[in-house]
């Protein structure tokens, strides 16, 4: 990383270079600016400048071969850069950005379209210089202006989210030199110039005869390591690698991107996915359900070594899944009724009835970050993000960190049962003739449970029937995945009352947070605010978090958010997995250790070629 002083010679612009300086590039006078290869938001890069490539990818890993993944998701659209229309599992992999992510540090990111970027220590702005070898898949170079244009594009025509994530960009300039610039309404958020790298860019030409809101199932141009190939509507779809593909040989890009072809093989029915896989029909699974992992992948390809099954322990945040209330809805704004709904949630019965010991319970969205993580009363830094809202925040905020009640284990912990019944009393519920609890206005407290996954009505079955015994009429509606999505994301009315969500942070929270939290997010249709938080403190965290100047004010803003939410309960904390189940048919090489952070598959894998031979019938 340099740090330089444009107009005051040293490692950047020197004397001589400033006249020749493209125009809008040069930096007040006197201004502290950082040029670097990668970025991090926690920390060192681990990679200097002339690295060769990744620690955790075999650089001579042969290309070639197929590998067949079994998806849920169904298609009817290649753009997923707008609303309308369901995207492949995979499209991804069609479009380059402007950094790339490291698999082994966290909120890390090296150049790949951009050769470097800068930005002043102020982080008021963000400048990428394009390689000149950058190219799309026909073989056009990569400009600022498409850089720009695709920018422009997603706030004006794009999904809401970009115009809500973008929203402290102010402008794009193609500054020349093959260097483009975006400025920022404020200084401070160091997240901005990360979040910058992570822009996709389109091209141009390629969209200046179609319209970018149609969608439909054009392949589009990109100018990634695979393009489309072929595929057919509820059955597959396959990505072919672009054998002259302009970053292969970039040291980001050495040994991933293996696969000749990737297919996805679509199955609308989970349990029919997971027997396609014990089939020999789908090559690698990762499997998400823990009854699954302890009783069907026992099977006779597992006995005799031809499918290898593992746990593999992934570093940094993890994937917090709760059950989520829609709090636009009366019957869930008073806190006394979250209470007593997160009372009912037995998760140690069903951790050793239905989960098999496999899960762990959050205790903070920040799970597997242990400076963002609440411990003990708040310190001074908390205090001080947290004094001002004293009064309207809960009174616990300012004591010890909320855990989830612990139950005795036997599904209908009465302590925790006949609690619950005294806080919905308090919260003004009233039990009528038969039992029913009804609001003052005579209206039952009822909860519909809505799911796209038939398999959850085993996990959530035992809590409906512990709040039918504190009279909430429960019950769980099973839909198909498009109206679970309408309903979800694509009402303006959240036609919902409760749902298994899920939320996964980084190891620097920073603008995301307005999407899971803010008062904006929580009445945008497609936002992950699915639950409606609407909180001024909430939202003023979220800003200290954005604003952080170091590390130590960013974890200790990030404590203070998790305390005001979890004290809340604007969710029921449900469950984490401490590893990754991952099972595969005995074909692939892999690099040895793993990324820490991921499994890497399909990207650092491989095909093996005698593995593969040696397997034989599969059946």
């Amino acid at each position: 990383m340099t740090l330089t002083r444009r107009g005051f010679g040293g490692l950047s612009l020197g004397a001589a270079a400033w006249a020749a300086a493209p125009r809008g590039l040069r930096a007040a006078p006197g201004e502290e600016i950082v040029r670097a290869h990668g970025g991090s938001l926690v920390g060192a890069l681990r990679y200097p400048p002339d690295f060769p490539h990744f620690g955790y990818v075999n650089p001579e890993a042969p290309k070639g071969g197929r590998a067949r993944i079994a998806t849920q998701s169904n298609f009817d659209s290649f753009n997923p850069f707008i609303v309308r229309g369901d995207t492949p599992t995979g499209i991804g992999l069609l479009f380059d950005t402007l950094m790339e992510s490291s698999l082994d540090e966290g909120s890390t990111q090296y150049g790949l379209i951009a050769e470097w970027y800068e930005h002043p220590r102020n982080h008021g702005w963000v400048a990428f210089r394009i390689r000149d070898e950058a190219r799309f898949q026909d073989g056009r170079p990569i400009t600022p202006e498409d850089v720009v244009w695709t920018f422009n594009t997603l706030v004006d025509k794009g999904s809401p989210f970009y115009r809500f994530y973008y929203q402290n960009v102010v402008d794009v300039r193609d500054m020349g030199d093959n260097v483009v610039r975006f400025d920022f309404d404020q200084t401070g958020n160091r997240e901005l110039p990360h979040i910058m790298g992570q822009l996709a860019v389109l091209p141009k030409h390629w969209w200046a005869e179609r319209d970018f809101e149609a969608g439909g199932l054009e392949r589009p141009l990109g100018s990634g390591a695979y393009r489309i190939g072929a595929f057919e509507v509820a059955r597959f779809i396959e990505y072919e690698r672009v054998e002259d593909y302009w970053a292969k040989d970039l040291p980001v890009k050495r040994g991933k991107d293996n696969f000749d072809r990737l297919r996805y093989e679509i199955f609308l029915d989970a349990s029919a996915a997971l027997d396609a896989f014990r089939g020999g029909l789908v090559d690698f699974r990762a499997e998400f359900s823990a009854q699954n992992w302890a009783e069907r992948f026992n099977f006779s390809a597992v006995r005799d070594g031809r499918v290898i099954r593992e746990e593999v322990e992934v570093k940094g945040p993890k994937r917090v899944q709760y059950l989520a209330m829609n709090l636009r809805r009366p019957k869930f704004q008073d806190r006394r009724t979250r209470e007593a709904l997160e009372l009912a949630f037995d998760f140690e019965w069903s951790n050793r009835t239905i989960y098999f010991e496999q899960y762990a319970r959050p205790y903070s969205f920040f799970q597997g970050t242990e400076d963002l993580t609440p411990s003990g009363p708040p310190d001074a830094a908390e205090l001080a993000l947290l004094e001002p809202w004293r009064g309207q925040i809960p009174d616990e905020v300012f004591g010890e960190p909320h855990r989830p009640p612990v139950s005795d284990g036997s599904g209908r912990d009465r302590r925790l049962l006949r609690r619950a019944a005294q806080l919905l009393e308090e919260a003004g519920w009233r039990p009528r003739g038969d039992g029913v609890l009804i609001d003052a206005d005579g209206e039952p407290f009822e909860i519909e449970f809505l799911s796209a996954q038939d398999a959850q009505e085993r996990v959530i079955g035992p809590y409906l029937r512990n709040l039918e015994t504190l009279g909430v009429r429960a019950r769980f509606r099973l839909v198909d995945a498009p109206q679970y999505i309408r309903r979800v994301s694509q009402d303006p009315e959240f036609d919902f009352d409760m749902i298994i969500w899920g939320v996964g942070n980084s190891d620097s929270p920073g603008n995301e947070q307005r999407e899971f939290w803010s008062t904006e997010s929580a009445g945008r249709m497609g936002s992950r605010n699915v639950g409606g938080v609407a909180d001024p403190a909430v939202d003023a965290l979220i800003d200290r978090i954005i604003f952080a100047e170091d590390r130590a004010s960013l974890a200790a803003a990030c404590r203070a958010l998790d305390r005001v939410l979890t004290w809340n309960r604007y969710g029921i904390m449900q469950l984490y997995t401490p590893f990754e189940r991952i099972a595969w048919w005995d074909m692939f090489g892999r690099p040895d250790p793993l990324p820490e952070r991921s499994i890497g598959f399909p990207t650092v894998w491989w095909l093996d070629d005698a593995r593969a031979a040696a397997l034989g019938n599969r059946s």
